[in-house]
């Protein structure tokens, strides 16, 4: 057995242990919201009771990443207080607009990170704001189905599309890996509509400023856009295609 093992396997334990720390804790402190104190009686039985359920009844670890952003943590969480706000004001209105039934769907939402914790948060955190619920998860295809009211028409799905995908988003961004914010990111250039336009810019075409027969004369067309240039004909200060040829600029 070679010297460095042992301090491998602690070194391994302490990673395991350092990553579980918060399932751990976030158990103790269920344990003392479900009988409503906070002593240290509650906190001393929630401790045996984390041990018991960890130790007992293993389930295979959940992987956190290591990572956790506090500024995005606290975006997520005032954009969900905003969120919840808008979702209940928006349902009460549904509710009470009598002249016309709000439309409903189940709708698809594909995931861009393959991982069970950000899965379990985005379905968790579009199920608490009102007018969204889970009702189906597939965990091979990383999709998440959910009934959604006030939907009227493809826009409208989309938009809710879009809302999932803005909070896997933000969770990525506050507590997901390095390689899922890369994918986030890429997705997010993927979509964007390009801004560039034309084929050819300033100068492009067949010829350039110095080309022509003679100077500075008129020509078929003037400065703009088009197949001529500035000048362009049998005499002009720029023939072919000229300064604004191409396309576009």
């Amino acid at each position: 057995m070679t010297p460095d093992l042992p301090r491998n396997r602690l070194r391994r334990a302490t990673l395991t242990l350092w990553r579980q720390l918060p399932f751990f804790v976030w158990l103790i402190a269920l344990w003392m919201l479900l009988w409503g104190q906070f002593t240290w009686l509650a906190f001393l039985t929630g401790l045996i009771a984390a041990i018991v359920v960890t130790r007992i009844f293993r389930l295979p670890p959940v992987e956190l990443s290591g990572r956790v952003n506090l500024w995005w943590g606290f975006v997520f969480v005032l954009e969900f207080i905003v969120a919840v706000i808008h979702g209940s004001l928006t349902v009460a209105w549904q509710v009470l607009d009598f002249r016309r039934q709000p439309g409903a769907a189940i709708i698809a939402v594909q995931l861009r990170t393959d991982d069970d914790l950000i899965m379990t948060h985005t379905g968790v955190t579009a199920s608490l704001i009102p007018g969204s619920l889970i009702v189906e998860t597939d965990r091979d295809r990383r999709i998440l189905y959910l009934h959604v009211i006030g939907v009227r028409d493809d826009a409208d799905v989309e938009r809710q599309r879009a809302s999932v995908h803005h909070w896997e988003e933000r969770i990525v961004r506050a507590v997901g890996s390095r390689a899922q914010l890369q994918a986030i990111r890429a997705d997010a250039a993927a979509r964007r509509p390009s801004t560039g336009s034309g084929t050819a810019g300033w100068g492009s075409g067949t010829a350039g400023w110095g080309s022509g027969t003679a100077g500075r004369g008129p020509g078929a067309a003037g400065r703009g856009p088009g197949s001529a240039g500035r000048g362009s004909g049998s005499a002009g200060r720029g023939s072919g295609t000229g300064k604004s040829g191409g396309s576009a600029r």
